[in-house]
């Protein structure tokens, strides 16, 4: 790809993008409006208070582990739903699929290690990639993550609804509103700030954390006393007598779906930058405190799910129980510890989408500061996150959940393909890193990224084809669209920089005549003040007023003695009024047609077009009015050609008006 054309000034990004006044706290805006967002999101914080918003290991691991350790609850569900045919035969393979899921899980590990170490100002795919094999590799990596992390923000917050469920039935009916308000809740935290969401999430992470390896410990002594066999205290739904016998093709399968489990393990690696000082050792023990617990939690349910006799159940059938639920009613029954392991699970499930929320505003900044985003998505907002990514998160999310009816099973064939595409190419782009860069032990660094490169590019070809049919085609149908994208926004910026990027003098010697044309809708104090801002700025001034019936006679009149008169004797030439007959009511048309008229009769000079508008002091007054002053500037923006100016001319409603 040809190098980058220099990105345009910030201030050719949309206005509708940029972020609040984050510059200096005194500055913020008040008002009511402003209260209530206080009260709401949290005091904008100023540029100085970024320092303040880094976390450290502790606070890191709910920010950006949610998303590995929740899929400890799924994913060994999502092998065993491919397991069901086989009945209790597939219990029997499930500690290998899992055996070999953790071996990945541990190569990943070291793999991303080393990336933190290489790159502290955050190693995500799209930056390694990008820096070691070129921009498209990078975008395709890139495609793959925000896939992924839409997809994790649906799949989490369904499967933590789908245990809320199998503990209270009754809500089953209400599965895609209950999936929407918990998207609104952590949309709504995660928006207050880094260290809002790290307090908030860590309570239902450590309760997660401690409640499940509780069970999982009372089920392994309860089994080793047992001699591997024993008696649950509430019976698991009985397994499916085997319709089919075992084949490689079900097992890779099955395995497919397990690497959801995988998920998240690349997410430290893209926030290094907010972990406090040392950053490296901070990122590295967040991502080994990670990786231990989620192994621990995989290798502890395959064990008992196999031990109790715990299959997989259709999510859409009656009475579900999730694995987790029958196993956790197995080992203690449903008291307490099951209530509240049940609740930790829900709530951890449900809030796993916060590393998606973390890292993917992340990756969409690292695409703006290309150029491969609108600008919008670079820029801080009021609490100091990225605004712009959360938002359009949510909406996808959303969107996503809406499709599928909140319904886990259905959504998991869509998932893993976009974060095994992201860490092939991210450990791709570290062998080439390490070859590039030599140094001590370069040779060792190298072969640890190649392995993880192989097996995760073999685990990707796995899952494509176990699960194309079933909807991954539809992954790999969005990676090449949003490359496109990507390519298609930079080329827009590009076009933009080559014809306006270039500084020039001020051409102080060629100035064109300027014309003025004022629509008018009638005769008041707003046309008053637009006609003499018209007459302050040129000589040339024409009020146009388009005529929708064929009385004509009433403005004829009123403007003969209110405007004519007047500047006559003041000894100044007056304005001219046009007035056009519209027989089909239209407005925007005829004044298209009249400016055109005039560029072709004044060929050297400039249409200044004055539209007064009334603003009023409270927003739901516009509802009453017509706001013909927006549609027309923006039908003079887009049709009225580089001559034509638009100029406003505001009369400001007060908010008190004594009535007369």
């Amino acid at each position: 790809m040809p190098k980058s054309a220099p990105h345009p000034p910030h201030d050719l990004a949309p206005a509708g993008l940029k972020p609040d006044n984050v510059t200096a706290v005194p500055g913020a805006p008040k008002g009511v409006a402003s209260g209530m967002f206080n009260v709401l999101f949290g005091r904008p914080l100023a540029n100085s208070e970024g320092v303040s918003q880094t976390v450290g290991p502790g606070r890191g691991v709910p920010i950006l582990g949610l998303d590995a350790l929740s899929s400890a609850s799924y994913g060994p569900e999502a092998a065993l739903a491919i397991l069901i045919p086989i009945g209790a035969l597939g219990l029997a393979r499930l500690q290998g699929i899992m055996g070999a899921i953790i071996c990945m899980i541990v190569i990943l590990y070291f793999s991303y290690r080393q990336t933190i170490a290489a790159y502290p100002n955050g190693g995500g795919s799209f930056t390694v990639a990008k820096e070691n094999l070129g921009h498209y590799p990078g975008l395709v990596a890139a495609g793959g993550l925000l896939i992924d992390y839409v997809l994790n923000v649906a799949v989490g917050i369904s499967a933590g609804v789908g245990a809320l469920i199998s503990a209270c039935p009754a809500l089953q009916s209400h599965t895609l509103g209950l999936c929407l308000a918990v998207l609104a809740l952590i949309t709504f935290v995660n928006l207050r700030g880094v260290r809002e969401s790290g307090v908030v999430w860590s309570i239902p992470t450590f309760a997660f954390v401690g409640s499940l390896l509780a069970v999982l410990i009372l089920g392994i002594l309860k089994t080793a006393h047992a001699g591997g066999h024993p008696v649950p205290v509430l019976p698991p739904a009985p397994l499916a007598h085997s319709l089919e016998g075992v084949s490689l093709w079900l097992i890779l399968r099955a395995f497919a779906s397990g690497c959801t489990a995988m998920t998240g393990v690349e997410a430290v690696s893209n926030a290094v930058p907010i972990f406090a000082e040392p950053r490296v050792k901070n990122a590295r023990l967040t991502l080994t405190i990670i990786v231990v617990i989620l192994v621990i939690l995989l290798a502890g349910i395959a064990y008992l799910s196999d031990a109790y006799r715990i299959g997989a159940m259709s999510q859409d059938q009656p009475n579900y129980q999730s694995v987790l639920s029958q196993l956790i009613s197995a080992v203690a029954g449903r008291g307490a510890l099951y209530f509240i392991t049940i609740a930790s699970v829900l709530a951890v499930l449900s809030l796993s989408a916060n590393t998606s929320f973390a890292d993917f505003p992340r990756v969409c900044r690292l695409l703006a500061a290309d150029g491969f985003l609108p600008y919008g998505f670079a820029q801080l907002g009021r609490r100091l996150v990225y605004t712009t990514g959360i938002v359009v998160l949510f909406f996808f999310s959303g969107l996503l959940l809406t499709i599928f009816n909140g319904v886990t099973d259905r959504l998991i064939p869509l998932f893993a393909v976009g974060a095994f595409c992201a860490f092939t190419m991210s450990q791709t782009g570290m062998v080439v890193h390490w070859r590039k860069k030599g140094g001590a032990h370069w040779r060792f660094s190298m072969l640890v990224n190649g392995v993880g490169a192989v097996t995760t590019a073999v685990a990707l070809a796995i899952i494509i084809v176990a699960k194309f049919q079933e909807g991954a085609w539809i992954v790999l149908v969005m990676i090449p669209a949003l490359v496109a994208l990507f390519c298609g926004v930079k080329r827009h910026y590009r076009r933009i920089s080559r014809e306006i990027g270039k500084a020039l003098d001020l051409q102080v010697w060629d100035q064109r005549p300027l014309s003025v044309v004022i629509p008018l809708e009638g005769w008041n104090r707003i046309s008053e003040r637009a006609l003499r801002l018209a007459i302050g700025i040129s000589k040339d001034v024409t009020a146009l007023h388009i005529c929708t019936d064929d009385d004509e006679g009433p403005l004829r009149k009123i403007w003969a003695e209110r405007v004519e008169e007047p500047a006559r004797s003041a000894g100044a030439a007056p304005p001219r009024l046009e007035i056009i007959h519209s027989s089909y009511r239209q407005v925007f048309e005829p004044i298209l047609d009249f400016l055109e008229k005039e560029k072709k009769e004044k060929p050297q000079n400039l249409i200044g077009v004055i539209i007064p508008e009334l603003v009023e002091p409270r927003w739901w007054e516009y509802l009453l009015h017509n706001n013909v002053a927006a549609g027309l500037k923006t039908a003079l923006i887009r049709h009225g050609g580089d001559r034509v100016v638009v100029i406003n001319s505001r009369w400001y409603l007060r908010e008190h008006q004594p009535a007369r």
